[in-house]
């Protein structure tokens, strides 16, 4: 039976995951897919990007979509996986075919596995601290900056892998801890919690799903290993994680040899001299952002918005980084800010200057600031909020729990490193992207709720000037939100002008309204730049894309005649029959829609 106190939790974490979803749901189908994104519902259907298993299809004068949805076989998933995506996520294209199967090819239905996942985050954060940290206020605290981190929102909107690898990644980090506690415990069990055995199969579950949801998942179980290595001294518990991990291994290289991981090897060797040519002899104008050669400042210019958007509390601090004379001063002002909190922290009645001395620190660099004076005072906190979450974990953590800090570091900062490493082994900056080391989110939303809550201790002198800038960035990070929508937030959503919505999916509707027998429909040839010939090079001399993403919305049975138009470039045309009268479908010249999109 619950307690007055324990049913107000469960209602705040309601309110909290309906506001998750609220955020996540809302205009989740507004814009068109980009590029992956378009990669990612071919593979989910077993169709190669460019047609590369559909010779009998497209090699034809004419097809139709009943040709184009003929029966795909397992081979020819593995297929579509290795073209589009280097044979990497084969679990999480297997959860999206499911899903669209049920719920239907859309835009929104394409999403929405990512927008659960994310949403279903929110609950596994709160479950995770209330469980590991003893405390329902840190996990509501968690699940709050969780619900509404502008990360966790954006990949919500987003059709690929990374909301479902956060989601198993945190779930095996929860087993991984549940398994530590049995084995400091000797094994007993407490009253309806799994056993040991039970919790090593569904930890080895999890690592083989998560691995082949995305291969840098990776990184979060190197951090599992880190943390056994100083702290686990139990023989039979390694021998039991050895056996577990060698099986997940085992499991996850039948895809490798077997399946399409036998060529992500073989592309990523392609690729890293690709982009580290690039970075060599075009840096700044290959069309592909801006690639460097990885040398060790260049890597650390890279990272320093990875780290530092990391924590909702420096997020988009880059934009004031860049200048280091303003960064060092808003800095330095927040050390001398953070000394006279630790020397007066605990004194009751402290000289009459110490309740004016935070405000006067952090307002002191205004008059001095050449850009963004707000970014700045926000920037100035930083020192203080991480020695806040320093305290909380020395005034408020036993132990154990201390040790578990010790984990939630080493999973803030090694993906990120493990990233920094791999693009100097590659000799170019390409990689250094903050979803590929997106797993970090979840625990660095713990340390952040830390740091809230040992501000609440402090005497409201301290407390309130450190909680009106935080107000500022909560400004900052509502307009973040807002930008993300209104899809002009590039880090976030990869444009700085809104996209149209989806000219297929429109497309395929006016084409079902207006076919009548007789009628044929052109689409475009865009020349395609051939990158990887074992990989991008198909039998086709020309371009099937456009043809290829229109029939994934028509009906599977229709019988619409259809070719492709070798010098049209950008029109997808209809030609009446009878009349031969040709009707402009859609032109996607001048649009803000197209194949690098």
């Amino acid at each position: 039976m619950f307690t007055p106190s324990s049913r107000t939790t469960l209602f705040l974490l309601g309110a909290l995951l309906i506001l998750a979803l609220g955020l996540r749901l809302y205009r989740v189908g507004t814009y068109g897919i980009y590029f992956d994104e378009k990669s990612t519902l071919l593979i989910s259907q077993g169709v190669c990007l460019e047609g590369a298993n559909q010779k009998d299809v497209f090699s034809k004068t004419y097809f139709t979509p009943a040709e184009f949805w003929k029966p795909k076989t397992f081979n020819d998933f593995i297929d579509a996986n290795i073209r589009g995506d280097i044979g990497n996520s084969p679990s999480y294209y297997g959860v999206l075919w499911l899903w669209m199967e049920v719920f239907g090819l859309s835009d929104t239905s394409l999403r929405m596995p990512s927008v659960i996942f994310s949403t279903l985050i929110v609950w596994l954060l709160f479950v995770f601290v209330r469980r590991h940290f003893k405390s329902d206020s840190l996990a509501l605290t968690s699940a709050a900056i969780a619900a509404i981190e502008p990360f966790f929102v954006s990949y919500s909107h987003i059709a690929r892998n990374y909301s479902m690898t956060f989601f198993l990644t945190l779930l095996a980090t929860h087993l991984f801890l549940l398994i530590m506690e049995r084995v400091r415990a000797g094994g007993s069990v407490a009253n309806r919690s799994p056993s040991l055995p039970v919790l090593y199969v569904s930890y080895g579950f999890v690592f083989v799903a998560s691995v082949l949801s995305h291969y840098l998942t990776v990184t979060v179980f190197l951090c599992h290993g880190l943390y056994a290595l100083i702290y686990l001294r139990n023989i039979r518990a390694w021998v039991s994680l050895g056996i577990t991990g060698a099986i997940g291994l085992g499991l996850v290289s039948l895809w490798f040899l077997f399946g399409g991981g036998k060529y992500t090897f073989f592309t990523l060797e392609y690729q890293k001299n690709f982009y580290r040519n690039i970075a060599l002899t075009n840096p700044y104008h290959s069309g592909f952002g801006i690639i460097l050669p990885a040398t060790i400042p260049n890597i650390a210019v890279r990272a320093v918005p990875i780290f530092s958007d990391l924590f909702i509390v420096t997020n988009g601090m880059i934009a004031v980084l860049v200048s280091v004379r303003n960064a060092i001063l808003a800095l330095g002002l927040g050390v001398l800010a953070t000394g006279v909190i630790h020397r007066f922290i605990g004194v009751q009645k402290p000289p009459i200057w110490v309740y004016a001395a935070v405000p006067v620190l952090l307002l002191a660099g205004l008059p001095f600031y050449t850009l963004d004076p707000l970014r700045l005072l926000v920037l100035s906190i930083a020192v203080p909020f991480v020695y806040l979450i320093g305290r909380y974990v020395t005034d408020h953590t036993d132990t154990a729990q201390k040790r578990l800090v010790v984990l939630l570091v080493l999973l803030t900062f090694v993906p990120t490193l493990f990233l920094l490493f791999m693009a100097w082994r590659s000799g170019h900056t390409f990689g250094i992207t903050q979803r590929y080391s997106g797993f970090s989110f979840p625990y660095v939303c713990i340390l952040v709720a830390m740091g809230f809550h040992q501000l609440t201790t402090l005497r409201w002198w301290f407390s309130v000037p450190i909680a009106i800038v935080l107000l500022i960035q909560a400004g900052n990070i509502v307009q973040l939100l807002v930008d993300i929508y209104a899809d002009k937030a590039p880090k976030y959503t990869y444009f700085d002008k809104p996209r149209i919505a989806n000219p297929y999916w429109s497309s395929a509707q006016k084409l079902k309204s207006l076919y009548t027998p007789g009628d044929t429909i052109l689409y475009p040839n865009k020349r395609r730049q051939i990158f990887s010939e074992k990989m991008d090079r198909t039998y086709s001399p020309v371009a099937l894309l456009d043809a290829q993403l229109v029939n994934v919305y028509l009906p599977e049975d229709a019988q619409y005649i259809q070719r492709i138009d070798p010098n049209e470039r950008n029109r997808i045309v209809l030609v009446k029959g009878r009349s031969g009268e040709k009707i402009t479908i859609f032109d996607f010249k001048g649009s803000t829609y197209r194949y690098g999109e």
